[in-house]
């Protein structure tokens, strides 16, 4: 689990280049190099865009470490849900 952290972590850094929050090209990039296994929309651009501006809680056209661990919640529970399968108790 640790390794699995500092690689979130890392992978996030490295990515923004020294800056504090991904921008537009920066975050198409990583999505396209590290979710295109997960993610079905991962390689079109119009999609990923779509996707950042829903994670851009500030609204400042960036993607900022809280707002990345936000997709990586999302992708994490996704396949959780998958492994798991459906949930008799969903409604």
């Amino acid at each position: 689990m640790e390794s699995a952290i500092k690689t979130v972590v890392t992978t996030f850094l490295s990515s923004t280049k020294g800056k504090d929050s991904l921008e537009g090209g920066a975050f198409q990039k990583l999505v396209k190099k590290q979710f295109s296994g997960m993610m079905e929309d991962a390689n079109c651009s119009s999609a990923v865009k779509e996707m950042q501006r829903g994670l851009d809680a500030d609204h400042d056209g960036k993607v900022s470490f809280q707002e990345y661990l936000t997709l990586i919640g999302y992708l994490a529970n996704s396949a959780s849900e998958r492994k798991a399968g459906p949930n008799p108790n969903a409604s």
